[in-house]
């Protein structure tokens, strides 16, 4: 078989060999799948080496630890996160963080699968969340339940930072203007922000070739995370409980059905608050591995020191937005609070350095949750081309994807509504199929603590996945849905 043969089988769908499962993992045998969920021979893994070079995922494997808890934080925290003390108006003290306990230890626990997935005992290392779920669940079931939920966490993250820092960006502007209405009449429209974070952001995007050279944007935006989200909950602190302020969450509701939907809702809402999961294995795949030293202990290292921030950013604000609101925090989250309570009382540099921090942190994750997309559609050119792509090509396909998003985000400027019923459908990929995987590719014995325990877990990640869908449809209907469609 010559080489053009064996890379176009490489890009072939990810297509697999079918080999029994005690082949695939006893270190004795004449086979290795590299980096792309298939599994050939020593001969033709140096030919998928060399295709894994030229990808932005695998381009590097030069990351450390430092490297992948920056890019772990940065994906991980976000927008969704400043809505957690709405989420306790319909949960409650006990119960709004008993939930979000138990959602952050479960998202911690699938990183634990995933990462010791991540390279098997003879050195094969899977650097993307789709090849794993193939390996898992061969390749039509595994193309099923993974493509659409990987997709949507890219690119629909990108089109969702899109939203969210043109937004930002243009309350900043509003911020600086303050009440000079000629000012004001001077401000973009809505599709205008968009396009000046989109520009932004793509122009970022041209200096940054693979995964691995974001480590800075990451620690950037790591860095600013960390700060507004301390900001936010600290001034709602020291600024003091409006009048009127409760906590019981049956004063919102007057029925049954109603405080039913509005729990659902609030589960929604600590469940999508927490992300990156679709970025672990990507993330694994830049650092360097060798027989004594596998990759599994540095990415661990990485994500509990990552976590360890993620729960320093979102406790705080989730129990200290509600003390300080309570049952009075709007539904836009902790910064509509802050507008809506203290904004004659609050510096307008302030509230400026924060939009501004907002503004910059999206900007950061755009980079990485873009990355798997870039790697996707260099994948293509690749197969055809049989060579690395050339700076120009890589330049075209990364204004492509910020043409795409840039026009999604337009015209669909409503997709934040349905982020609680499309995180729903994407639920799985965090909190099911890792449990799953683990069960397929270890084999556990059965009844055994690691296979009930995962057994568990797939099972009931299941079924709030579909609750979760079905109060997120329940909840549109009720509210109805303003879909304004190309009305930023």
């Amino acid at each position: 078989m010559g080489d053009v043969d064996r890379i176009e089988r490489c890009f072939s769908s990810f297509k697999i060999i079918p080999i029994d499962e005690d082949t695939l993992h006893s270190e004795g045998t004449g086979f290795s799948s590299v980096d792309n969920g298939g599994v050939y021979e020593n001969k033709e893994s140096d030919v998928v080496k060399e295709i894994e070079s030229w990808l932005p995922i695998t381009e590097s494997r030069k990351g450390n630890a430092y490297t992948a808890a920056f890019h772990l934080f940065s994906s991980g925290i976000g927008t969704p996160a400043l809505l957690l003390p709405f989420a306790f108006t319909s949960l409650g003290w006990s119960w709004g963080i008993v939930v979000l306990i138990v959602i952050f230890a479960w998202r911690l626990y699938t990183m634990w699968l995933l990462v010791h997935l991540h390279e098997t005992v003879n050195g094969t290392r899977y650097s993307r969340y789709l090849q794993l779920a193939i390996v898992a669940f061969r390749e039509k079931l595994g193309k099923c339940l993974s493509i659409f939920p990987t997709m949507y966490l890219s690119g629909g993250t990108c089109v969702m930072s899109i939203i969210a820092g043109g937004r930002t960006l243009q309350l900043f502007y509003n911020t600086i203007c303050e009440n000079d209405q000629h000012c004001l009449h001077k401000s973009l429209s809505g599709a205008q922000w968009f396009l000046v974070f989109v520009c932004l952001a793509i122009l970022i995007a041209q200096f940054f070739p693979n995964l691995n050279s974001l480590a800075w944007v990451s620690f950037v935006g790591s860095i600013l995370g960390v700060t507004y989200f301390t900001m936010l909950w600290a001034l709602s602190i020291v600024k003091g409980r409006p009048n009127g302020v409760t906590y019981n969450p049956s004063n919102n509701v007057t029925t049954t059905m109603a405080q039913f939907r509005a729990v659902l809702n609030g589960i929604a809402i600590i469940a999508i608050a927490f992300r990156g999961h679709n970025l672990v294995l990507e993330i694994q795949g830049t650092l360097p591995s060798n027989p004594k030293h596998p990759t599994k202990t540095r990415m661990w290292r990485g994500v509990m020191a990552s976590y360890s921030f993620v729960a320093m950013c979102v406790f705080p604000l989730a129990i200290g937005g509600y003390w300080a609101y309570g049952n009075m925090m709007p539904g836009n989250g902790i910064m509509g609070a802050i507008a809506k309570y203290h904004q004659e009382s609050t510096p307008k540099w302030l509230i400026g350095t924060i939009y501004m921090m907002i503004v910059i942190q999206c900007l950061c994750s755009f980079q990485i949750y873009a990355m798997p997309v870039f790697d996707n559609l260099e994948r293509i050119y690749v197969s055809r081309h049989l060579k690395a792509c050339p700076r120009w090509v890589r330049s075209c396909i990364k204004l492509f994807f910020g043409g795409l998003t840039y026009f999604i985000s337009v015209a669909f400027p409503f997709l934040g509504s349905l982020a609680a019923f499309v995180g729903g459908i994407a639920l799985p990929l965090s909190l099911v199929y890792p449990c799953f995987m683990w069960i397929s590719i270890k084999k556990p014995q059965r009844n055994s603590l690691m296979y009930c325990l995962n057994m568990f877990l797939g099972c009931l990640g299941i079924l709030i996945s579909v609750v979760q869908v079905a109060g997120a449809l329940w909840n549109l209907v009720v509210e109805k849905l303003d879909a304004n469609f190309f009305n930023p």
